[in-house]
């Protein structure tokens, strides 16, 4: 029903409008009684076997819900509903910013991606916490960044405002140095400034009675001499894992009118790329750190592909807005079927 009703009705008005207008009836219907109940007995796969430890916490499930679409942590609950086995909220700033001019958002249907160039919109850190504070029990990732008018040089402290004041309230941090929307954000990708970051928020990390797992966000468009770095530098730092990808800057192989659109693209275009970048941190790193895998996930079998490629997670975000939430399901009903055949 929804890629035949639903998808081509939300598709005939501006995404980023529709984005808000879906939150909110998401939000409506869910307050009905039973109505929770009636999605996640659709959506949610329980199965025990689908059960999944990786950085030292226990997944319901190993699919997730990518950062960037609950922003500000408003639909969390909710959208566990659909069947995922965590949510990452943000990306967060330590202030409330606008982002970039609208419009900011663009579907590309012939090539079934999404170009974006947002900039970290959000209301600030400390209006997700009131609504982490609602929490039912939901895995929660905070993914965090700085305001755009903090100077790279400044960057760190950015950061360790958002560790500090969200660490009571996520299970795992996101460190996002890869957003091509935020300007001169992707420096901050290089060695020695990534090193120093990283390192400072572990040091944050290792002061607390209890560490949270920090993962690293890294961005598809990097030459594998800067994923070897990236290697280096998760071991430097010995943070918890990787996230690979966010969006890319390239443009090849598109089709859509919109492909010169500025900004981060995510999709199908990215499938192929995400995952080789995957399969050469787990190869090249001999499988040292956990690395959870997005980017271009429209099927069960995009799924699996990156889980063979060394993905210990995946998460969604453009294939589920493509696909719907019986993708949620589909992947890991196939996960299962993987299970039973070894």
């Amino acid at each position: 029903m929804y890629k035949i009703i639903i998808r081509p009705l939300l598709f005939c008005f501006d995404p980023e409008k529709v984005h808000y207008f879906t939150f909110s009836i998401i939000r409506i219907i869910s307050k009905i009684p039973g109505v929770s109940s009636i999605f996640r007995a659709i959506y949610v796969v329980d199965d025990k076997r689908l059960e999944t430890e990786v950085f030292g916490l226990k997944f319901k499930n190993p699919v997730g819900l990518a950062a960037g679409f609950d922003k500000d942590a408003v639909l969390f609950n909710e959208l566990s509903d659909f069947g995922f086995g965590f949510i990452e909220i943000g990306t967060l700033t330590p202030k409330a910013q606008d982002g970039n001019p609208k419009k900011r958002l663009f579907r590309l249907k012939n090539d079934e991606a999404i170009i974006n160039r947002m900039g970290f919109n959000n209301k600030g850190i400390e209006a997700a916490i009131i609504n982490l504070k609602k929490n039912n029990g939901v895995l929660i990732g905070g993914n965090i960044g700085k305001n755009k008018l903090t100077p790279n040089e400044n960057a760190v402290e950015d950061y360790k405002i958002c560790f500090d004041l969200l660490y009571n309230f996520v299970d795992y941090f996101v460190v996002n140095v890869s957003s091509p929307n935020t300007p001169n954000l992707r420096e901050l990708q290089e060695k020695e400034p990534l090193t120093k970051l990283l390192q400072t928020l572990q040091n944050l990390n290792l002061a607390q009675p209890i560490q949270k797992p920090i993962l690293l966000k890294i961005a598809p468009d990097l030459t594998n001499d800067q994923l070897i770095d990236i290697i280096d530098i998760v071991k430097i730092t010995k943070i918890a894992g990787v996230i690979a990808t966010n969006t890319t800057i390239s443009r090849d192989g598109l089709q859509s009118e919109n492909k010169n659109e500025v900004g981060g693209l995510s999709g199908k275009p990215l499938t192929t790329r995400s995952t080789e970048v995957i399969r050469f941190l787990s190869e090249k790193s001999n499988k040292s750190f956990p690395i959870i895998g997005v980017g271009g996930i429209h099927s069960a079998q995009d799924a699996i592909d990156k889980i063979e490629a060394g993905a210990s997670l995946i998460q969604l975000y453009t294939g589920f807005i493509y696909e719907g939430p019986a993708l949620v399901k589909a992947i890991n009903k196939r996960i299962l079927e993987k299970v039973v055949c070894y």
